[in-house]
């Protein structure tokens, strides 16, 4: 190739490139205001507004609904205290005053418009004298920043006098003016919160209901626009406020803007041309960006006792402030499409409280005087599948190597407190004894098959149900497949013999005690393997998602998944089947509504089996049919109505997010 022709090419490179960063960002733009941040926060712990975050931040953002609008945006939300309090309607909300002290605009009835993306939040002001945009936009997991771009449309020199009076929802904190600073020390929590008016010296005073801030006036020539950008900051003390305040003192407003544009249309071409064939409509790519913000929103960097980064299940819902175990592994493998970091870290965050004996706990928070971390009940042992989902992106043998030791403490952690007959199927339980938390254990707190489960004692904090269950089983069956791979990286020849022989045992025990001929369905069964428990539910396709189950088999609990009266409903793959007589399609929770990650598991299996057709019919209708799902500004849901479809329990829901993302994308 002639230089002359190289040069062409690389030059023709460049003026894309250099164009990339000037023109509007398509990904990120088709997907605009995939969810509704509107709202006016009524009080401290109003949950209807939903808000949004970035770089795992604890804090977050709404826009004003057009009745109640200000120049600022809605919050912060603030989960670095309680467990997520608005701090204020709007904290950091602009007055404009002319030469007289009148108002020169009202925020009310000059509101243009509202739009959210991945990257950033925007709003636009507009009268006959002023072009007010405000832009939001997190520098880190400590740090936003607010750019307000203030045009004088007239032909006459205005002068303007900017100003903030705020108000507090809480009163347990204490402001104070450091250095130009406003600094927000709260009673319910360690972190600290600043509040900065850059290149400013503004006049602050600390008032009953908040602060009042006078900023330098600003005289605007005709035509002329001028900035003004304040940093809100909420840090917690085992970061560093000098390095942050550094960093947010040398950031130039614009190119951080411009870099997390790049950074969030990257991950999301990416992302996108992952796509199976299937979803190559732009209402796809469009629902990827949806899921990927919904995660977005969840997601929180380390904090005091989440000693790594993760996930909230959901930040909307008061009592999902933490880490779940069950949740972690299904983020995790979800997250690892993009993020492969935060994927690992997620694993880390819930292997940072296992116990000497291989014991994983159920949950953990940020702050144990809030919640305490649950020891009562681990959960369904996925974390293998996690771990080894990472791996296949990131070839990371030093992970395998971290990890395999510790998921092999938990592997047999079960056959040692979870097998109460010790005959090689163990039983979901509890270490305090209860029904209750034993049910926990599955995961399926309600579930038809538990209504008349029993405790049995194995040893000191052991505790079984007096029952087998077939997702268990499967769930370990896979992980011993997964254990046998990770051996065979790191060169245990001997182990991984060993994890393929047992799996290849407990086949013939899942595939002989559990199955139903008659009714062509896996169950659970009493704990001597004698009586099924026949309530037809999700827990029965665990053996065709982890291959365990017979060519047959997998053929006749196929016809049951896509049987209209049983599994296949209008939003498909209830946790209950239909015509069972405790079906509870609404408020039923284990009991018929549709869980994602169950629904995955199904479609997921059918698709291992050879089944794609009816895979991809049942994909079809769980995005179609779960209300909103597709839709613009509705919010992903905890779990849905399964007849009607009508979404369910919490918002902005991360396992739901995962798993259709999951669906979405090539396993690759």
């Amino acid at each position: 190739m002639s230089k002359k022709k190289i040069f062409f090419i690389l030059s023709s490179l460049f003026l894309i490139q250099s164009g990339w960063s000037q023109k509007s960002f398509p990904n990120l733009e088709s997907a605009k205001n995939s969810i509704n941040y509107k709202g006016n926060p009524a009080n401290a712990t109003d949950r209807k507004p939903l808000a949004f975050s970035d770089k795992g931040a604890w804090f977050a953002f709404g826009f004003l609904e057009s009745s109640n609008a200000q120049a600022g945006f809605s919050g912060p939300f603030l989960m670095t205290e309680q467990n997520g309090v608005w701090l204020s309607p709007s904290f950091v909300s602009l007055e404009l005053k002319d030469e007289n002290k009148q108002n020169i605009i009202d925020w009310k009835s000059s509101l243009v418009t509202q739009n959210s993306f991945n990257s950033h939040l925007e709003q636009q002001f507009k009268n006959d004298k002023l072009e007010v945009k405000q832009q939001l936009v997190f520098l880190s997991g400590h740090s936003a920043l607010q750019k307000t771009s203030i045009t004088n449309k007239t032909a006459k020199t205005i002068t303007l006098f900017p100003s903030y009076n705020t108000s507090l929802f809480l009163d347990d904190l204490k402001l104070s003016n450091e250095k130009n600073t406003l600094k927000i020390v709260s009673t319910k929590s360690t972190a600290i919160g600043y509040i900065q008016f850059l290149k400013s010296n503004p006049e602050i005073e600390i008032t009953k209901q908040g602060f009042k801030a006078q900023t330098e006036k600003l005289v605007l020539k005709p035509n002329e626009t001028k900035e003004i950008v304040v940093s809100q900051s909420f840090i917690f003390p085992q970061y560093s406020w000098k390095i942050e305040n550094e960093t947010i003192q040398k950031t130039v407003f614009t190119t951080l803007l411009n870099n997390t544009q790049k950074e969030k249309e990257k991950l999301l071409a990416d992302l996108i041309v992952k796509k199976k064939s299937i979803y190559k409509d732009q209402i796809y790519s469009d629902f990827v960006a949806k899921l990927v913000l919904t995660l977005q929103n969840n997601t929180r960097i380390a904090a005091e006792g989440l000693k790594h980064g993760g996930l909230f299940p959901s930040y909307n819902y008061e009592w999902f402030h933490g880490f779940w175990a069950w949740d972690s592994w299904k983020h995790a493998v979800a997250v690892a499409n993009y993020d492969t970091e935060l994927a690992k870290n997620q694993m880390r965050a819930l292997f940072d409280y296992q116990d000497p004996n291989g014991f994983i706990p159920d949950c953990i928070y940020r702050n144990n005087l809030l919640e305490e971390n649950n020891y009562r009940n681990t959960k369904a042992p996925l974390a293998a599948w996690a771990i080894w989902k990472i791996y296949e992106k990131t070839k990371d043998d030093n992970f395998i190597k971290e990890f395999y030791p510790k998921l092999t403490l938990y592997h047999n952690w079960w056959y040692k407190e979870r097998d109460h007959d010790q005959d090689g199927l163990c039983e979901f339980g509890s270490t305090d004894g209860t029904v209750i938390a034993a049910k926990w254990e599955s995961g399926m707190d309600n579930a038809v098959r538990f209504d008349d489960s029993k405790i049995l004692k194995n040893g000191e904090k052991a505790y079984s149900l007096d029952q087998e269950s077939v997702d268990l089983n499967s769930f370990l069956f896979a992980e011993k497949n997964y254990l046998s791979k990770m051996a065979v990286v790191l060169k245990l020849t001997d182990e991984a013999k060993k994890w393929k022989d047992e799996s290849d045992a407990l086949k013939l025990k899942i595939q002989k005690q559990f199955w139903d001929e008659a009714t062509g369905w896996f169950y659970d069964t009493t704990i001597d393997g004698k009586t099924l428990i026949k309530a037809m539910g999700c827990e029965g396709y665990c053996p065709i998602w982890a291959e365990v189950a017979t060519v047959e088999q997998a053929k006749s609990a196929k016809n049951n998944m896509i049987d209209p009266a049983s599994l296949n409903t209008f939003v498909p793959l209830p946790t209950l089947a239909a015509n069972h007589p405790k079906f509870k399609p609404e408020g039923g929770y284990w009991r018929g509504p549709i869980w994602l990650d169950q629904s995955y598991f199904g479609i997921n299996g059918l698709e291992k089996c050879g089944y794609a057709k009816e895979a991809n019919e049942l994909a079809h209708k769980l995005m179609h049919n779960a209300e909103g799902a597709l839709d613009k500004g509705t919010t992903i849901r905890e779990n849905y109505q399964p007849v009607t479809g009508k979404g369910l329990e919490a918002f902005n829901f991360s396992w739901s997010a995962s798993h259709y993302l999951m669906l979405l994308l090539e396993d690759k």
